[in-house]
């Protein structure tokens, strides 16, 4: 399988020197979705160790992590309450000193009783059961006096001190977001200020204590990463929460009246408003980029590979009027820059002080409609994009999925994202579909009767989830013309729904080579065949989600459409909680890790 070399010309020559020019596999792995028989209610730090053993064991080289950062009430990794602080529920209790007394010995079993292993979805109380216990912890042992503690707060002083006090402010204000503070508070310039701090002095250090136990016990995961020659991946969300403890201690470096999002496309209707505030990256560079650059000093700590959430972004970041009514999503927004002529020059400059900074080999989630000068600047520099396979097609003339020998050398190819349907779900609910939502809006535009055409156009019994699946006798662009009643030039974009959809499943059926006719659910036969492509492709990494490599094993029953990780767009218990079937144990024993490390050697990666 070849390599593109000409990777070392680009600026990450250096990087791609460290990690290693040749082709890799690897698993995208959620932490909250993994599990170990000794962790307590959700996937621990120390059970990236089994995992870690998993992956080596599998052929797989890389482990991809989803943002570890701490998060909010909503429990999504990419709405963080600081680009440092790393979550506490993921912390391995019994790892820590004192935890041997009697006394903690009870707590922890107490609260295995409560948040047993095997439920499908996390529950997140477990976080403040944690935190309860890790404050007995502190109380009865004290920390202040380690000389290893204290070296940790020297060389995090840019944002330590400030998150823990934005933690504990946090409690004073019954968890109410900083912008609603009173302004002694919000502004962080008054007497009250002061003496709030020396009043809660204790509270500050147990929070940077927290986030102590975090760092130590992630470091050690490297080190055993290291020792197995397994590359760690991490994830660096483009934005943070509003309410966050990096907002809070430097506005000047948020445009607050906008909301963060995207314009809408073929998979989201209305578009999407993440609600996080963009950029003011003119203040930030007046600062140096320091921001920035401690960021990535401190991810250095964990990963060896840095995945840059959203990387369109950089170029140019949709932004939606903060007051803007909320069922409005992404509507109406626009892009700034506004200058599309700008766009190029602000991306490489951002992308260069990113890979300018770090050590870390940067990759770039360049999905949805992105302009031209986002994928040419990553290949310029050298930094791989994401070749997802149900996008990865010929959509302006053919139509059709693209071989495997034309990904991109210089991607990431995968089946799904954690942002996605899983690929069972995908064949089975979306291939050959388009969303319903879009194209009843579409209709109202062009004054189209939808409830006159949708019997005409769509089978019903194979519509579900949102998507509208097409009448199998809709067999033509004219004929799809003559039912909508217009002119041809005023339905160019029905026509390149149609044209992009239509028989979908049938054509990759072809690009599957699986004998005989196509089936319309999935089995594990078909999801192999899916992962062979990518696995065969041409991009110079492979990296899976988890829930499709165990699509082999039989695990997962019903509906493959529930176990998915996230719905963009919806605030919904079931996000960000999913949890495997079985523990890290059980998956080292499963007959399902020899049959993924033949097709990995067989592909030729490592």
């Amino acid at each position: 399988m070849s390599v593109d070399s000409s990777l070392l010309n680009t600026p990450s020559k250096d990087k791609w020197l460290n990690t290693g020019l040749r082709k890799r596999a690897g698993v995208l792995v959620p932490l909250f979705s993994v599990y170990s028989n000794d962790s307590i209610g959700i996937g621990e730090l120390d059970d990236l160790r089994l995992l870690i053993d998993w992956a080596h064991k599998t052929g797989n080289s890389i482990i991809q992590l989803l943002p570890l950062n701490e998060v909010g009430s909503l429990f999504c990794p990419y709405d963080s309450v600081s680009s440092f602080a790393l979550e506490p529920s993921y912390i391995s209790l019994r790892l820590i000193p004192g935890t041997k007394k009697k006394s903690v010995r009870e707590k922890l079993e107490n609260l295995r009783r409560m948040f047993p292993k095997g439920n499908t979805y996390v529950d997140y109380r477990i976080k403040k059961e944690k935190i309860r216990l890790l404050w007995d912890i502190f109380i009865e042992n004290g920390s202040s006096a380690s000389k290893e503690f204290n070296k940790f707060k020297e060389e995090n002083s840019y944002w330590i001190d400030d998150f823990a006090l934005f933690k504990v402010l946090k409690e004073h204000h019954s968890q109410k977001a900083w912008y609603e503070w009173e302004d002694s508070y919000r502004n962080r310039k008054s007497l009250e200020f002061e003496i709030f701090k020396k009043e809660h002095e204790r509270e500050i250090c147990f929070e940077a204590w927290v986030q102590w136990l975090v760092f130590k016990q992630f470091k050690d995961v490297k080190k055993y990463a290291e020792s197995k020659k397994v590359l760690i991946k991490g994830d660096l969300p483009i934005l943070v929460s509003r309410d966050s403890a990096d907002v809070w201690q430097h506005p000047e470096f948020f445009k607050l009246e906008f909301a963060a999002g995207a314009p809408a496309d073929t998979y989201c209707a209305k578009g999407q408003r993440w609600g996080m505030p963009t950029y003011n990256w003119e203040e930030i560079a007046i600062g140096g980029f320091n921001y920035v650059k401690e960021k990535l000093k401190y991810a250095e700590n964990f990963y060896d590979i840095l995945r840059i959430d959203h990387v369109v972004g950089l170029f140019r970041i949709w932004s939606i009027p903060y007051n803007e009514p909320l069922e409005n999503k992404g509507l109406n927004g626009f892009f700034d820059p506004k200058d599309e002529k700008r766009w190029r020059e602000h991306g490489k400059n951002l992308l260069s002080v990113l890979n300018d900074n770090t050590r870390m080999l940067l990759c770039a989630e360049d999905l949805g409609v992105i302009p031209k000068a986002c994928p040419d600047t990553l290949k310029e520099m050298g930094i791989p994009g994401n070749d997802v396979q149900r996008w990865v097609k010929d959509w302006k003339v053919e139509h059709d999925f693209l071989e495997p020998k034309s990904y991109r050398g210089i991607s990431v190819a995968m089946l799904s994202t954690h942002d996605t349907t899983n690929w069972p779900a995908w064949w089975e609910n979306e291939a050959g579909t388009i969303d319903e939502d879009l194209f009843r809006r579409k209709c109202a535009d062009r004054k189209i009767d939808y409830n006159a055409v949708k019997d005409k156009l769509f089978d019903f019994s194979r519509s579900r989830c949102g998507r509208l699946r097409w009448q199998d006798s809709v067999t033509s662009v004219n004929l799809l013309i003559s039912i909508l009643d217009k002119k041809k030039e005023e339905v160019g974009d029905f026509i390149d729904l149609y044209e992009n959809s239509h028989r979908e499943k049938e054509k990759l059926w072809q690009h599957l080579n699986i004998k005989g006719r196509g089936r319309e659910e999935s089995d594990a036969e078909i999801v192999r065949a899916a992962l062979k492509i990518t696995l065969e492709s041409e991009a110079i990494f492979c990296i899976n989600l988890i829930v499709d490599w165990l699509y082999l094993a039989d695990i997962f029953k019903g509906d493959p459409y529930q176990y998915r990780i996230n719905t963009p767009g919806t605030i919904n218990p079931k996000n960000w909680s999913l949890a495997i079937p079985l523990s890290l144990e059980e998956l080292l024993k499963h007959k399902v890790t020899k049959e993924i490390k033949d097709m990995v050697h067989a592909s030729g990666r490592k």
